[in-house]
């Protein structure tokens, strides 16, 4: 579905501020995987984000997406087929634009109410009501006015009302408050689940990168250290994803930020 192949990226080349971001790293990612990856800061995870989603263009490798080469494809051709959140949640709509607004264009419907079909808001009101946090009777409010939380979800909901080949998720639950974005992270699971949307999603939370999803890849230095999932993922802890860091990179992970999560 996916195939990273050999790609790396240097950013600042030649200068004292030569930054190796991904180091010829390869990776497969199958149709249906929900991958969760962790990493310290500098790893390379938002990095390897910026690059499946043309951000900018590799240095080395190709990037192959459900069997197209989107190599030197541009990142607003991609976006029509990869969904993705970061962890602001001021990112990804607009503020001005009310709830059904964002929602319209989203779904590729222009987003002005006068280009909005009574089928389409009946269609935006029921998704909003999934989403448990009664949006579904604030359709005509401005995005700006809701919570971290709300517009988190709302997003997250933009981003997958016409399913994409692709689902990133930047840490996108790491600006919230705990309560919240356990609510987002369910919410998140479901809308996976329901919709067989491929996944891969950045978290700082090591005991999250266990239980949620299918698949988990630890990075570091712009390398994948550790790609496990199935009988070998369901049996491990966060001891063992710590001694598997320290096998395979000689050194402790010392991120407070995921340790104490």
């Amino acid at each position: 579905m996916l195939k990273l192949d050999h790609i790396s990226k240097t950013f600042n080349p030649g200068t004292e501020d030569a930054k190796k971001a991904l180091n010829d790293l390869t990776l497969h990612v199958n149709s249906g995987d929900f991958i969760t990856i962790i990493g310290a800061n500098g790893a390379g995870k938002s990095t390897l984000f910026g690059a499946i989603c043309g951000d900018f263009l590799t240095d080395s490798g190709t990037i192959m997406l459900d069997g197209e080469n989107v190599t030197m494809q541009p990142a607003h051709e991609r976006a029509r087929v990869i969904g993705r959140l970061f962890q602001d949640p001021m990112r990804g709509s607009a503020p001005n634009m009310s709830i059904e607004e964002n929602l319209g264009l989203a779904a590729g419907h222009g987003g002005w109410l006068s280009r909005l079909s009574k089928a389409d808001k009946q269609d935006f009101r029921e998704r909003l009501s999934l989403l448990g946090m009664g949006l579904e009777n604030r359709m005509k409010s401005p995005v700006g006015l809701l919570s971290g939380g709300q517009r988190q979800a709302l997003t997250l909901l933009m981003a997958t009302v016409n399913p994409p080949k692709l689902l990133l998720l930047d840490e996108h639950t790491a600006a919230l408050d705990p309560g919240t974005a356990e609510k987002v992270l369910a919410l998140t699971q479901k809308i996976v689940r329901d919709g067989h949307l491929t996944c891969m999603m950045i978290t700082h939370n090591m005991q999250s990168a266990l239980e949620l999803g299918s698949r988990t890849i630890m990075m570091d230095n712009g390398k994948i250290l550790l790609d496990v999932s199935g009988e070998e993922r369901r049996g491990l802890t966060v001891s063992d994803l710590l001694q598997s860091f320290r096998e395979a990179s000689g050194k402790n992970l010392t991120t407070d930020r995921m340790l104490l999560t």
